[in-house]
């Protein structure tokens, strides 16, 4: 093996960065599979430190301390009634920077009339709108999509980044038909088993060529290669695929669970300068969050120092102290488990289901496993 070539199990995103002594044209292979088979990922030193220099981090607001929640001294107060004066105002503050980019209050509120919904002209308040929907979305996506986001977890920053509109976001066009994967299609596949079509067995070119295009874009969204998520010697087959794989398809059930109940009902809200050329609202794909990177930010654990934005008691298994967040008394349904998050009924034939990882691991190939 050569000198130059490195083959490890896990490599922390920032010790890359402590090679540089080495010189910008060194590559690390790092393994993502089993020995033998080729599965690794190629990083080279040069273009990760150009990456890693784009990603300009706020520095976190002082804490609030453990002064107990509310009650909150402030009206119509929908989502973050359950944290203290202390913690809402901080939180806000943050807020304001990460997606106004100013911190300018004005962005989503009528500065008259903070608990107002609409301006001083009677229109709808439409940031204001957004972004409290918003917050129960980075609350849900926090608390209950750990096997995707691990303890990494999610702000507004991750996807804004001091700006007010994301990258990634798609409409409706025949450009991005493949992206519906993250909204109301089913689970993307292309392999047969048999030369007849049948309802059980669609495959085509057309949905070879739309089920590449999904697996491009998710490779470019994270700055990575087939071999991330799957083992090339048979790409169907969950037993042999890296773990990666089964985070990615976390991924996809959060995806639709977002585009589906957070942000594809916000069509009323938007103004038409916001909506799509078919009137439809910004949705959100991996790159969103990713930005090119294979973790968002590069992993940089953001959330852990605002407490408002986890929907859970602890952070990388330590208590915090100070504030416990509720769950939402208002809502008689239960919460819902990674596992058994939403999937999208199938529309293109009713006959064919989306199994879980562990359900679809026992056969390789099989035509109903999930992407």
């Amino acid at each position: 093996m050569s000198m130059f070539r490195r083959t490890i199990g896990v490599v922390a995103p920032l010790a890359l960065f402590s090679l540089g002594a080495c010189g910008d044209t060194q590559t690390d292979s790092v393994q993502v599979g089993y020995r033998g088979t080729g599965m690794e990922q190629n990083y080279d030193h040069g273009d990760l430190k150009a990456k890693f220099a784009q990603v300009k981090l706020p520095t976190p607001l002082p804490p609030a301390g453990e002064s107990p929640p509310g009650p909150l001294p402030w009206q119509n107060v929908q989502v973050l009634n359950d944290i203290s004066v202390a913690e809402f105002n901080r939180t806000m503050v943050a807020m304001s920077t990460w997606v106004a980019g100013t911190g300018n209050c004005a962005y989503c509120h009528n500065i008259a009339n903070f608990a107002s919904d609409t301006l001083p002209t009677g229109k709808p308040l439409y940031t204001k709108l957004v972004a409290r929907r918003m917050l129960q979305m980075t609350r849900q996506i926090n608390g209950q999509y750990s096997q995707h986001v691990k303890n990494t977890g999610v702000t507004c920053y991750t996807c804004h980044m001091g700006k007010p509109l994301p990258n990634g976001l798609w409409f409706y066009s025949s450009q991005t038909d493949y992206l519906r994967h993250y909204l109301d299609r089913d689970g993307a596949r292309v392999v047969s088993q048999s030369m007849a079509p049948t309802n059980m067995n669609r495959s085509s070119v057309k949905q070879t060529e739309w089920t590449y295009a999904l697996m491009i874009s998710q490779s470019k969204s994270l700055g990575v290669n087939c071999t991330y998520c799957h083992n090339t010697r048979q790409f169907a087959s969950w037993t042999q695929a890296p773990p990666a794989r089964v985070t990615a398809y976390h991924g996809i059930l959060m995806l639709r669970d977002v585009n589906q109940n957070y942000l594809s009902p916000l069509q009323p809200v938007y103004p038409s300068v916001r909506l799509g050329v078919q009137g439809d609202a910004p949705k959100a794909q991996c790159v969103t969050c990713h930005n090119g990177n294979y973790k968002p930010l590069y992993g940089a654990q953001m959330v852990k120092d605002y407490p408002a934005l986890w929907g859970r008691a602890d952070w990388n298994g330590v208590p915090f102290k100070g504030l416990t967040p509720t769950v939402d008394t208002t809502s008689t349904a239960a919460p819902v488990s990674p596992a058994a998050a939403p999937v999208p009924a199938v529309k293109r034939s009713s006959a064919r289901t989306v199994p879980t990882p562990s359900a679809a691991s026992g056969a390789a190939g099989n035509l109903n496993a999930p992407k």
